[in-house]
């Protein structure tokens, strides 16, 4: 997918103003400095859990097994969610108009959201440093009640938002500008 595909998504009288991707490849948010001690401490335990159920001779078979699913869940959260997040980012397109807002991830879990600008909800900055920050169209879920793929990929986060941008001051600066004549 390519900026000319969100090209074809404009209305009559529209203008593409900037187009944007987030930051490819490994990236950490703010919520991992709670989520890699809690996944690792996860990890720990059902490692522990499998150990103890295995080395004992007489144990039944169930307790031998039940700690796999649980396994899986704590290699999502460990490396997984790494490697799903960055293939989702891969995807994801992001484009400012002379009228809205325009957010696109391709196919597969395919999706388009556009926010005119004259009913942009609170917009909010967190810079990143390195001139890299990402900007939300709303207010952030408080973390106890976000969706649960969400809290661990922050890419499926429901709240709209530009991801770990380039120049991401003059991004929202530009985004500021073009509500500000709209009021």
């Amino acid at each position: 997918m390519t900026s000319d595909a969100l090209q074809t998504k404009l209305l009559n009288d529209e203008k593409m103003l900037w187009t944007g991707r987030p930051q490819q490849g490994f990236l950490l948010s703010r919520r991992d400095w709670l989520l890699v001690p809690f996944s690792l401490v996860w990890i720990g335990f059902i490692v522990f859990w499998e150990t103890f159920a295995i080395s004992m001779p007489h144990a039944p078979v169930f307790f031998k097994f039940f700690g796999g699913g649980f396994l899986l869940i704590g290699l999502y959260f460990v490396i997984g969610r790494f490697f799903v997040d960055a293939w989702l980012r891969a995807r994801i397109r992001y484009a400012v108009t002379n009228k809205r807002i325009l957010i696109e991830r391709a196919p597969p879990m395919g999706k388009l959201v556009a926010i005119q600008l004259d009913r942009l909800p609170t917009t909010s900055l967190a810079e990143a440093g390195a001139g890299r920050g990402t900007i939300l169209f709303g207010e952030a879920a408080p973390f106890w009640r976000a969706n649960r793929l969400s809290i661990w990929t922050p890419t499926l986060d429901p709240t709209p938002q530009f991801i770990a941008i380039e120049d991401a001051t003059t991004v929202f600066a530009q985004i500021q500008n073009l509500t500000a004549h709209r009021s």
